[in-house]
């Protein structure tokens, strides 16, 4: 019954409601901080694309990380959780790319157009059902199709819990110190195989 609940549209946009004034509410009161802001500024400044990753767990303050003008175009899941964590990306700086389960070429249609335009892509490579913090080899394959490079975030808070779940979801809490990381861009050949990935 509750998982039903959980489900239903109108219960979720209300409870992403909550969420948002929650996130809201952390920001305005903790100190964020971005280290190597510069990588992914020089990129944002000459209009270069590149994909964003970022571990699935650090999905709630992901972006404050982000300070260009367009929005993180996010490769979802379809599923409940991703459609809920959707309703409250799009409070934030978050775009859904539009995929679906049965066809994935929709997904990489959409993505192609978005990197013509210039435009970033982000995922989580964790992601969407883990294991948690292990790398998946769709983004590799992705970064070799496109010829761009990945460019990796992390991020830490001082004060936060974990939920019980797969990615152990790291829920910051008001008044912390947040810092982000951005790697040096990881550039991935276009000819690389599958044993090498």
């Amino acid at each position: 019954m509750v998982k039903k609940l959980i489900k239903n549209k109108i219960i979720q946009y209300i409870l992403a409601l909550g969420v948002v004034i929650f996130i809201h509410i952390v920001k305005i009161t903790s100190k964020i901080n971005n280290l190597n802001c510069s990588i992914p500024q020089n990129f944002w400044k000459n209009k270069k694309p590149f994909i964003f990753a970022f571990w699935h767990s650090q999905l709630m303050m992901i972006s404050f990380s982000w300070s260009n003008e367009n929005k993180i175009n996010i490769l979802a899941s379809e599923h409940s959780d991703g459609r809920f964590g959707s309703i409250i990306g799009s409070f934030f700086k978050l775009k859904n790319i539009p995929r679906s389960s049965k066809n994935s070429s929709i997904a990489l249609k959409n993505i192609f157009k978005l990197i013509k335009k210039n435009e970033c892509i982000g995922i989580t490579p964790d992601g969407p059902r883990g294991p948690n913090q292990k790398v998946s080899g769709g983004i590799i394959k992705l970064a070799s199709s496109l010829q761009i490079p990945i460019i990796a975030c992390g991020y830490w808070s001082s004060k936060n819990f974990q939920l019980n779940s797969w990615d152990k979801f790291l829920v910051t809490l008001p008044f912390s110190k947040c810092y982000f990381f951005w790697s040096d861009p990881i550039y991935v050949d276009q000819k690389i195989d599958d044993k090498t990935i």
